[in-house]
């Protein structure tokens, strides 16, 4: 159990639910591109956001963004005091920060106070990139540098009265990024920002996420996840929900169980588990589908499931809580079984 903070309106530990985050790629200067962005992410389930600040013009945009944004706004800031100051006063809902690179004890103390005065969180990262010139020296690149810079970082914070502290201890290697974190959550109550920085592309990053963000939360570490893919952010909001509904995180959801498929199957099962799958991936109810490509892995091995299909050469069975309800000719199967799903996610019988 993490102590909690709130990012806005958005409780973040102690106890809440594990939150999903993402980043803007548009100029945050551009505030109406930026909205733009963040509608696209919170429809998709985004619930926190992080804009960049790269100079004073991002920075007094975050008003005229946090204005209109339906998510809370965390500023990105590096290597400038000035610019996260500024951050806070235009209404960042919290502020992201490497203290290694702000620029003295004197920099962090003026953030320090600024922070403490608007009652804004505070992210304290380090990655492989922004290690502490002392830690790195006496550890190399390795879990103890990470953490011992984010623990040095945030001590710094505390001195000038900062209590709202979230943690982040990042790398590009998965098996670096799960030592540091486990290392970091024997040290620490605070809650942790988890992710696989710099992760690659879609299809490697997500697997490297999966893995690495994966068995963080099955361990029970991590209050927030941002799943980073060189590609739209809206796909890591994506991938960030389905890692939480493979680890049991997600209360109301439609899980979509599907069997790979083999020689034996001799029917279009791979088109309609895809079909299902759009069809129920926003759904906010608790339900379990099954597309099964034959009756081998049929009502037997899908029998908690509300609802499920298998399929023959020319017919296949519907079948509900594992007992089989009807049989329908292969060539209207889809369309049944369509108007089945819908019908389950609504809570009626056809």
């Amino acid at each position: 159990m993490t102590r909690q903070v709130h990012i806005g309106g958005v409780a973040l530990g102690g106890g809440a639910p594990v939150r999903i985050q993402s980043m803007t790629t548009t100029p945050t200067s551009d505030a109406e591109a930026t909205l733009a962005q963040i509608a696209r992410l919170a429809e998709a389930g985004c619930e926190i956001v992080r804009v960049a600040v790269r100079d004073e013009a991002d920075a007094r945009a975050i008003r005229a963004v946090k204005d209109r944004s339906p998510l809370p706004v965390v500023a990105d800031i590096h290597f400038s005091a000035k610019l996260a100051v500024l951050s806070v006063e235009n209404g960042a809902d919290k502020i992201r920060i490497n203290p290694g690179n702000i620029g003295g004890e004197a920099k962090i103390k003026l953030v320090a106070d600024c922070v403490r005065a608007h009652h804004v969180p505070v992210r304290v990262g380090a990655n492989t990139g922004s290690i502490e010139r002392e830690y790195f020296e006496r550890f190399g690149r390795s879990a103890r540098a990470l953490v011992e810079s984010a623990l040095h970082g945030a001590a710094l914070l505390e001195k000038y009265g900062v209590e709202d502290i979230v943690f982040s201890v990042k790398a590009s290697s998965v098996p670096l990024t799960v030592e540091a974190y486990t290392l970091l959550a024997a040290c620490t109550d605070r809650p942790l920002h988890v992710g696989v920085t710099e992760a690659g592309t879609r299809e490697s990053g997500v697997v490297k996420s999966s893995v690495g963000i994966g068995s963080l939360l099955l361990r029970g570490i991590g209050d927030t996840i941002r799943v980073s893919l060189t590609d739209d952010p809206v796909e890591e909001v994506y991938a960030a929900k389905r890692i939480l509904r493979a680890c049991g995180l997600e209360r109301d959801f439609v899980d979509v169980i599907a069997c790979p498929t083999c020689g034996r199957c001799e029917w279009e099962s791979m088109g309609l588990a895809q079909e299902v799958e759009r069809l129920t991936f926003g759904a906010k109810v608790r339900r379990k589908i099954a597309v099964m490509g034959c009756v081998v892995n049929g009502p037997g091995e899908a029998k908690d499931c509300d609802l499920g299909i298998a399929g023959g050469r020319d017919a296949c069975v519907l079948f509900k809580k594992g007992e089989i309800v009807r049989t329908v000719p292969r060539s209207e199967a889809k369309e049944e079984f369509l108007r089945e799903v819908r019908a389950c996610l609504e809570g009626r019988e056809e």
